[in-house]
């Protein structure tokens, strides 16, 4: 489109010179009017490329009327530069004024030969509205294109984003699901290895510092006591394996504990304040509960960080007879929860949550959220605590 304006103008005005000379215009007169013409057009093609501001280049292009008036003035051979004016009038300008602009200068262009010649015919004015409406369609043409070829740029770049983002989240989220199994493992073997080796190495230990008591030869005595020692060895290096299979992030099986270095280590990361809240009727809770707990929870502050540009932040673990909530609640921008229910969003902290509700219904639990734009936002998580995983929690912590 520029090059063609350029060509237009470059040929236009070239003919315009030459007919304006041969019509009987004072030559060096029609040549500084064709170099006017030209250098203003130049200097407004200079000027958008350095410019976005619509009011310069709408006083430009209503300069650039005015030279061509002028140059009408000069000769009316100069009228034909009218088509580049349309060109310019559908691109430059809102639709409203840009059929305004067109009007005053088809006026000026049936005008000009009646104001040098006195008189004027059909094909002076038919052949420039007809002309006049094809270039201003062109026009607006080309920019109802330029600007459907740029929503489509817009669209493939967020969808290609929302692909990125999604496939990350699928990593983050089998990542996630391979830390849980993980865990799942370590705790099953810890516990194996608590029933099985280390109650038989207490167990000797026991009976053998019996024995040692009961007896009174002396070489039993000592081979009991070394029994005794070897096997309280044992159960010391049983125990420490014990303590190395339990997940690093709930190392003493205490869910509040993991939550609240949490917490501390996202308040060092940024200027976050952070506040933990826990119930004191709390049960013990099964591994599955507080792995899916803990990682919700992370995931949720990570969308705090990202997303919700908060100061506060607020985590509460609560007994609700026989489920527990967790609530998760921030003073930062929010954004519309509704919306996010209807048609599960769009952005990554929406994806974010979907995967929080999928993860958590798999437990049978559920998960909620109440936001709105400049409100904060408040995640609440409800989990069922089953009693035969309680009371095989509880037999764990013995």
């Amino acid at each position: 489109m520029e090059i063609g304006q350029h060509l237009i103008a470059a040929g236009l005005t070239t003919v315009g010179v030459i007919r304006a000379i041969g019509a009987g215009a004072t030559p060096v007169l029609a040549i500084v009017t064709g170099v006017a013409i030209l250098g203003w057009h130049t200097a407004g093609a200079l000027l958008m490329t350095r410019t976005q501001s619509t009011r310069a280049v709408v006083l430009w292009l209503i300069g650039f009327a005015a030279v061509w008036i002028a140059a009408v003035a000069v000769s009316p051979e100069f009228v034909w530069l009218a088509f580049l004016l349309w060109l310019l009038a559908g691109h430059l300008l809102p639709l409203p004024w840009g059929l305004v602009f067109s009007g005053v200068v088809l006026a000026i262009v049936i005008a000009g030969p009646i104001a040098h010649h006195g008189t004027t015919n059909y094909a002076n004015v038919f052949g420039p509205l007809i002309g006049g409406v094809f270039a201003f369609g062109i026009s607006r043409g080309y920019l109802q294109l330029l600007r459907d070829a740029t929503e489509r740029e817009r669209l493939v770049a967020s969808l290609t984003r929302a692909q990125q983002e999604m496939a990350d989240l699928q990593d983050e989220l089998a990542l996630a699901q391979r830390q849980a199994g993980a865990v799942a493992e370590r705790t099953r073997i810890s516990r194996d290895i608590h029933d099985t080796i280390a109650q038989t190495l207490s167990s000797i230990r026991l009976l053998a510092h019996a024995g040692a008591t009961r007896s009174t030869d002396a070489d039993a005595i000592r081979s009991f006591t070394q029994l005794e020692s070897i096997a309280g060895d044992g159960l010391g290096d049983v125990r420490r394996i014990i303590s190395a299979l339990v997940p690093a992030e709930l190392e003493e099986n205490v869910l509040a504990d993991a939550l609240a270095r949490m917490l501390a280590r996202a308040g060092d990361d940024g200027p976050l304040q952070t506040e933990l809240h826990v119930s004191d009727t709390l049960p013990l809770l099964p591994t599955s509960v507080e792995v899916a707990l803990l990682r919700t929870a992370q995931s949720a502050l990570a969308n705090i960080r990202l997303h919700a540009h908060a100061s506060r932040a607020v985590v509460s673990l609560v007994d609700d007879d026989h489920t527990v909530r967790l609530d998760i609640s921030d003073d930062g921008t929010g954004f519309d929860a509704g919306a996010w229910e209807t048609d599960a969003g769009t952005g990554s902290s929406s994806y974010g949550l979907r995967f929080m509700r999928s993860r958590l219904r798999e437990l049978g639990g559920a998960l909620s959220v109440e936001s709105a734009p400049g409100e904060g936002t408040t995640v609440s998580v409800m989990l069922p605590i089953h009693p035969e995983s309680g009371h095989h929690a509880r037999e764990e912590k013995s």
